[in-house]
Formats: C-alpha cells, sequence, structure tokens
C-alpha cells in the first residue's frame, strides 16, 4: 500500500506519512557526523569524512563549503542533494551583495535555506557527539582557540575509528578567511587527545592501585 503514497513529496499517506520526506530524513541520518564548536572569537566545524578511493582527487570531495567569505557550512547526507542547496546559497549570497551592497548576514541565508528544505538533522551517531560536547563544553574552553578546535575533534573522534585521515576541519576567525586544516595539522590534535586519555588511564590505574594497598 505504501508505494502507492511515495513518489511526491505532496501525496501524505492514510495516516499522514510524506515517505519521500522520511526517505530522505533517512539517508541524512546515515551521513557522515558534522561537529559545529562556537568560541570566543572562533567557529569550528568538523565532519566525519569517507576513505578517498585511490583514483579520485581529495579536494574534489568536501563536506565543508564556503558560502561567502565570511559564512561557511557543514553538511551531512547526500552530497548531491546538499550541491543544490550550496549552489543556490551563494547565489543568494551574490545576489543580496549586489542589491544591498552589503554581505549577507548568517541569519539572512539561513532563514533562506530553510525555506528551500523540508527537513533538518545532522549525520549518525548525533546523539552520542551531542551528549558528548554538552559534557565537554565550558566558558574555558570557548576562551581558548587551541581548546575550542580541540573539543570539535575529540568530538569527531567519538565516532570516528580512524583517526585524523577521516576528518575534515575548519575554523573561520573574526575578520579572517576561512581556514581549512591540513591533514598533518589535524594529526597534531590527534595525538595531543591520545596522550592526554593514556595519561589520565594512568592516573586512574595508579589511583586503583594506591586503594588496593
Amino acid at each position: 500500500m505504501s508505494d502507492r503514497y511515495d513518489r511526491a513529496i505532496t501525496v501524505f499517506s492514510p495516516d499522514g506519512h510524506l515517505f519521500q520526506v522520511e526517505y530522505a530524513q533517512e539517508a541524512v541520518k546515515k551521513g557522515s557526523t558534522a561537529v559545529g564548536v562556537r568560541g570566543q572569537d572562533i567557529v569550528v566545524l568538523g565532519v566525519e569524512k569517507k576513505s578517498v578511493a585511490k583514483l579520485q582527487e581529495e579536494r574534489t570531495v568536501r563536506k565543508i563549503c564556503l558560502l561567502d567569505d565570511h559564512v561557511c557550512m557543514a553538511f551531512a547526507g547526500l552530497t548531491a542533494d546538499a550541491r543544490i542547496l550550496i549552489n543556490r546559497a551563494r547565489v543568494e549570497c551574490q545576489s543580496h551583495k549586489l542589491t544591498v551592497e552589503d554581505p549577507v548576514t548568517v541569519e539572512y541565508i539561513t532563514r533562506h535555506m530553510a525555506q528551500l528544505k523540508q527537513a533538518n538533522a545532522i549525520g549518525r551517531s548525533a546523539k552520542s557527539v551531542r551528549e558528548f560536547l554538552e559534557e565537554h563544553y565550558s566558558e574555558e574552553v570557548s576562551a581558548s582557540e587551541h581548546e575550542t578546535v580541540k573539543l570539535a575533534v575529540k568530538a569527531l573522534l567519538e565516532v570516528v575509528q580512524s583517526g585524523a585521515k577521516n576528518i575534515e576541519m575548519a575554523v573561520m576567525k573574526r575578520g579572517e578567511p576561512l581556514k581549512m586544516f591540513e591533514l598533518e595539522e589535524i594529526e597534531k590534535f590527534v595525538a595531543e587527545i591520545e596522550k592526554e586519555k593514556e595519561e589520565e588511564a594512568e592516573k586512574k590505574k595508579q589511583k586503583k592501585a594506591g586503594k588496593e594497598t
């Protein structure tokens, strides 16, 4: 019966479902995880990226995109679907600048994109990553650029098993252009996090040994 109601996004099933929209939501839920962390004068975006095929140019596979000189976005789900939103958002940014002679605000372009899409979600393991950020985010962390970036990497490592090579990171600072992190830079953060974990595990081990004696 459901196949009679899943051929268009405007046809409801008898029990009120829009199957085409629900299919799109499922595709996004199974997409790569995306994380955003705001610091005092910095915004960090991080996404889990899939391994690139040997014959594929790595720079062509991006989950973080620049919409205007001062606005960027990260996405989860199907790249082909996201590309339509990205292109329309970029056109709107250019149109706004030509018409008003001022760059768009983040609020304006967000509202414009919200009119185009019918559902919103982030990638798989969204709940566990959100809980991690709620537990570890603080004013002390946001005051430090280094700690803000490190928190975003830590959050992604909760779901990314293969380390730095499957992480894509970008940073936008106040008054500066978007900066995409090189693999070597991400590897330094991952190494620092792994070292902290080892030190913490060693402290717990010593504490446990002290109690037993």
